[in-house]
């Protein structure tokens, strides 16, 4: 669609100004006219004889040497002069429009739902201190990281809890994900299911991703995975919290496999975080936000010098009549 097909006027109801304002226009130039008393009473041809100039024309000349013909193009030039200024106000309050402009929402970094394992085997000390203190850490990472950015989190054992929404203070999530632990989680066991299906819910429409810090997922058959593909329909990845060449590695990669998900290997350094960062900034934002977040670029102030050099000018030679 070009964009003389897209123009619009964004308030079109104040074009009803523009006969409001021609009529106006024509009263004011009637009343200014300073002969309008005598046409009641005198023929036309007779005045137009009689009439000589009676005010100095713009170059200072004497009143003769303007005539009835400078002063009838001096009223008629200011009068269209005010005539163009009032309806360019008209078009430029009815706002027109041809274009999108982005609206700043529309670069808003994708939230990402943090769905951290509080399960039993996560107090492990297979990796020093423990899985579960490895795991806080990465999550305090990834905090600092995108700090600023929307951030959630889950925690889950038994049962998945919401313990944040995604937050632009990612400090409170980092701080909140350092209490967490399998002594405080009501249930046992290791409900992955049921924390996607949540981090889904709260993410809802307004898109992002899905990272699992977890050391195992539940022995499950790869068509469950598949099934619950098909109701998070937003990206997900795993940093396994376990070593690889394990059966909980396995149970982890056979998860992943049915949810078309990455596996990110704990890494000692911060590699493994600035890794899913990078990934999870590319989350894709649903087409209805998108076009949701976006408006009409309103042109009407591209007439504002218009309308000021047109009243300049106007003003200018009421001035040179005067003078």
């Amino acid at each position: 669609m070009t964009q003389l097909e897209q123009f619009h006027f964004l308030r079109p109801g104040w074009l009803l100004l523009v006969p409001v304002v021609v009529i106006l226009w024509w009263l004011v130039r009637k009343r200014r006219d300073p002969l309008r008393g005598w046409h009641a009473w005198m023929d036309r041809d007779l005045l137009h004889a009689m009439t000589i100039g009676t005010a100095a024309g713009p170059s200072g000349g004497d009143a003769r040497s303007l005539g009835r013909n400078g002063t009838q193009s001096y009223l008629i030039g200011r009068d269209t002069g005010l005539l163009v200024a009032w309806l360019t106000a008209a078009v430029a309050i009815a706002g027109p429009a041809w274009r999108l402009e982005p609206s700043p929402f529309a670069v808003d970094p994708a939230p990402v739902m943090l769905v951290l394992n509080a399960g039993e085997s996560m107090d492990l000390a297979d990796l020093a201190p423990s899985r579960m203190e490895r795991a806080r850490l990465k999550v305090a990472d990834f905090a600092a990281e995108r700090k600023g950015q929307p951030l959630g989190l889950i925690a889950y054992s038994g049962s998945a809890h919401l313990v944040l929404p995604p937050t632009r203070d990612t400090s409170v999530v980092a701080a909140m994900a350092a209490e967490i632990s399998p002594g405080v989680m009501p249930r046992r066991g290791n409900d992955l299911a049921a924390a996607l299906r949540l981090a889904a819910r709260t993410l809802g429409e307004s898109g992002g991703s899905i990272v699992v810090l977890t050391d195992a997922a539940p022995p499950e058959d790869e068509s469950v995975w598949r099934g619950l593909r098909s109701e998070c329909s937003w990206p997900v990845y795993f940093l396994a919290v376990s070593r690889a060449d394990t059966p909980e590695w396995d149970t982890v990669t056979r998860a992943a496999t049915g949810l078309r998900a990455n596996v990110t290997q704990l890494t000692p350094d911060s590699a493994d975080v600035l890794s899913l960062v990078r990934r999870t900034a590319k989350a894709p934002v649903p087409a209805a936000a998108a076009v949701a977040d976006t408006r009409w670029a309103e042109a009407g102030w591209w007439l504002v010098p218009l309308l000021t050099l047109v009243s300049l000018a106007t003003f200018r030679r009421v001035r040179d009549a005067d003078a």
